[in-house]
């Protein structure tokens, strides 16, 4: 794809005609199918906060689409809508638009769906088996065009993958101001959770999926290093220090490289049990 043809995807946002199903890449790490834990009304809701996107004209053809990918995968991801150009963080001048700090945010977002960073790149999560950047792909194709329209007087403001437009402000004003999972104490077990993710009304963007900014396990090195330095306290008698300790520790996921590296840092013997799957 040549750079004027990313630049009209990128600005057109959600094509003005349905595009074609894609088909299923098994080679691809998937997310696990989510639980179907909604109500026949519940689905409804969900198919209907889906839907809000497009014209009422394509509906009926696009209802049939959703309903499979809530029934298969328990969420609403809009395969078919997936940009045909290969996903990575590209050189800023690249990016069309107005304003350079919105390339830059173009760049980060891509980057966090790098198939070479993200877990589930097909589902748009990144890390941490839910930490989404977006709910589905609609949310990206626009939060994409935003950025390519917005001017340094500007802000874009997102809510758990939805962007709600672009508001005036002024050229020392954040240009994006995100939040995601906001959730009511008393309606934020699991299950609750579950529940308005499927629907489409929150997502959970972990600490750098959601705010587009995952830089993998060397963004946790520093925190890591203080919890170890901190547990070594705890245990130490007579202030004797950290050297000479055991530092033992598994099953550390997608950040599996910042705990032998505080390890390093802080100065104890450590030990690390991971297993890869290939």
């Amino acid at each position: 794809m040549t750079i004027e043809e990313f630049h009209h995807d990128i600005l057109n946002g959600i094509p003005a005609e349905i595009p074609a199903k894609k088909p299923f890449e098994p080679q691809i790490n998937h997310a696990p199918k989510r639980k179907d834990i909604l109500s026949a009304e519940e689905k409804k809701l969900a198919l209907r906060n889906a839907l809000r996107y497009f014209p009422k004209e394509q509906h009926a053809e696009l209802i049939e689409d959703f309903m499979d990918e809530l029934q298969r995968y328990g969420r609403i991801y809009m395969h078919r809508y997936r940009p045909d150009y290969t996903m990575y963080a590209r050189p800023i001048s690249d990016y069309p638009g107005k304003c350079e700090q919105a390339k830059a945010i173009m760049l980060m977002i891509q980057n966090n769906l790098d198939y070479a960073v993200a877990q589930h790149p097909h589902e748009l999560i990144t890390y941490g088996g839910n930490g989404a950047v977006f709910q589905n792909w609609i949310q990206y194709r626009l939060t994409m065009k935003y950025l390519a329209e917005m001017t340094d007087d500007q802000t874009l403001v997102m809510y758990s993958g939805h962007p709600m437009g672009l508001f005036p402000s002024h050229k020392e004003a954040p240009r994006v101001v995100v939040t995601n999972g906001m959730m009511i104490p008393n309606y934020s077990k699991p299950d609750d959770w579950e529940r308005f993710n499927a629907m489409g009304v929150t997502q959970y963007g972990q600490m750098t999926a959601g705010s587009y900014m995952y830089i993998g396990p060397q963004g946790i090195v520093h925190g890591t290093t203080i919890t170890v330095l901190n547990a070594a306290r705890r245990i130490s008698k007579n202030n004797e220090g950290i050297a000479g300790k055991l530092f033992l520790t598994a099953g550390l996921g997608g950040m599996s490289g910042a705990q032998p590296k505080a390890g390093n840092i802080a100065g104890c013997v450590s030990v690390t049990a991971e297993i890869w799957m290939l």
